[in-house]
């Protein structure tokens, strides 16, 4: 039987940062701003646009002007969103290495299809993954467990035979509803004050590094 490692985007399996908070910066410049360190925006790179716009421009929903603003982030990011971002160090040796004895990997992100698409396609990751499912592909987002059922139903893996790897209570949320294994990264954009030990993954890992021996713990008892 197939298993499947599934696998967060935006701080799991790529640091996407650099041109998240990027383009929000280039937003605060364009307004007479300075720019905010990284280190600042980071964490709430998780919440995409949202996230960045209540940050960087102290923006939110309620606001008037917010969805334009958002457009104009989303446009602002898409002309840059490859010029920074990278695999987190050890990744791609890491999805080689899972790609074996019927294990696949795939994606299930909150970015739409139109980002994700083309930015996965960019890493060239080799072996490819076998799905990206995007936060607009199945009508919902996580922590709705309706995307990780759909990513099961295209790669041809039931939810009991697979791991999902995320930075966020909602990656985990969202994966435990489906009944699969979950792994909880601390590398990850994860804002002041979150416990990621309370999200209740079934493993909590601090580095890349840790990965292949979480992912081979969990796979042993799914097996």
């Amino acid at each position: 039987m197939k298993r499947a490692v599934l696998f967060d985007l935006d701080g799991t399996l790529l640091d996407t940062a650099p041109d998240l908070a990027g383009a929000i910066n280039d937003m605060r410049v364009e307004r007479g701003l300075e720019p905010l360190p990284l280190a600042e925006l980071a964490p709430l790179c998780s919440f995409g646009g949202r996230g960045m716009l209540g940050k960087g421009l102290d923006l939110t929903p309620e606001h008037d002007s917010y969805s334009a603003t958002y457009d104009a982030f989303i446009e602002a990011y898409r002309s840059r969103m490859t010029r920074d971002s990278r695999p987190y160090p050890g990744m791609r040796e890491l999805l080689r290495d899972v790609a074996v004895a019927d294990t696949l990997w795939g994606v299930i992100t909150n970015k739409t299809e139109a980002l994700a698409l083309p930015l996965m396609a960019h890493m060239a990751f080799d072996p490819a993954p076998a799905c990206v499912i995007g936060g607009d592909t199945a009508g919902v987002a996580k922590p709705d467990p309706a995307p990780m059922y759909l990513a099961c139903e295209r790669i041809g893996v039931e939810p009991t035979r697979c791991i999902y790897i995320g930075d966020s209570d909602r990656d985990i949320a969202a994966g435990r509803a489906a009944g699969m294994a979950t792994i909880g990264v601390a590398y990850g954009y994860i804002p002041p004050g979150d416990d990621i030990h309370g999200w209740r993954a079934d493993c909590v890992v601090e580095s890349v590094a840790e990965l292949p021996a979480a992912i081979q713990q969990l796979q042993q008892r799914i097996s």
